[in-house]
């Protein structure tokens, strides 16, 4: 009776002679048959360095050739790379006042007319120099006020 070595985990295993010739009995499952018909290959994800495996068709396709486990994974590598100034939309740091106010809990009413509208609301720079983020410097306006201050009418 001819008893074979399964060829993934090395099981002994019971196989027929007559299927032994039409080249059957190499695994002793359904789940090593699966292990050993994959084709791709584990690499290291670039970002958290856990393992991951990629088919040929990913590998292949890879133009930095850096793998990632996952979409979030790929992301935070990629804001290392490119984001403040060494994005290309870089504008030297101007438009970051909204996060200063949401840092800062200032709720959205204008200042002068107390509308909350989020649709009509802006923020408005007191001095006029939109590099000057300080929270001193920021108010909540809506369009209308917004408007009558930059025009010279008072408020």
């Amino acid at each position: 009776m001819p008893y074979v070595k399964c060829q993934i985990c090395g099981t002994e295993l019971y196989v027929k002679p007559s299927h032994q010739k039409m080249g059957y009995g190499k695994f002793c499952s359904l789940k090593c048959r699966h292990i050993a018909q994959r084709k791709g290959k584990y690499v290291i994800c670039e970002s958290c360095g856990k393992e991951v495996w990629k088919m040929p068709k990913a590998i292949k396709h890879s133009k930095s050739n850096k793998f990632f486990c996952t979409k979030s994974c790929q992301a935070l590598w990629r804001n290392k790379f490119y984001s403040g100034p060494l994005h290309h939309n870089w504008k030297g740091g101007e438009y970051i006042y909204h996060k200063v106010m949401a840092a800062n809990k200032i709720k959205p009413v204008c200042k002068h007319c107390k509308i909350k509208n989020r649709k009509v609301l802006i923020i408005h720079h007191i001095d006029h120099n939109r590099k000057n983020n300080s929270i001193k410097n920021l108010m909540w306006l809506c369009r209308n006020c917004h408007y009558l201050i930059h025009n010279g009418k008072t408020v």
